[in-house]
């Protein structure tokens, strides 16, 4: 029977989550190579990308009478304040990679 393992620490989980990330590895080869449950390692992963990135909520989106003077753009207000503006015809891959970037953490 083997010893039992002292718990791991909040950051020993973070290190052990980009590890597995950059790693290319499923999460249960990673586990099991690493000697870690996958359970635990997917509670892990819940637990500190829930506290990084808050749920995304949706406001509502409110248009602006009278004539439109200049081409439609879409505003996206940020829950830390900054705004981004997003032209009418931006690329869909574009757009991907910019939402993208705005979900990883910081």
């Amino acid at each position: 029977m083997k010893p039992k393992r002292a718990q791991r620490s909040e950051s020993e989980w973070r290190a052990l989550i980009e590890k597995q990330r950059q790693s290319g590895q499923t999460i249960l080869s990673f586990c099991r190579q690493h000697e870690v449950c996958d359970h635990s390692f997917y509670q892990w992963r819940k637990r500190l990308f829930s506290k990084e990135n808050p749920l995304i909520r949706f406001a509502v989106v409110e248009t602006a009478t009278g004539a439109i003077t200049s081409p439609a753009k879409l505003e996206l207000h940020l829950s830390n304040g900054e705004q981004l503006t997003i032209p009418c015809g931006i690329d869909p891959a574009t757009l991907r990679t910019v939402l993208g970037v705005l979900r990883e953490p910081a």
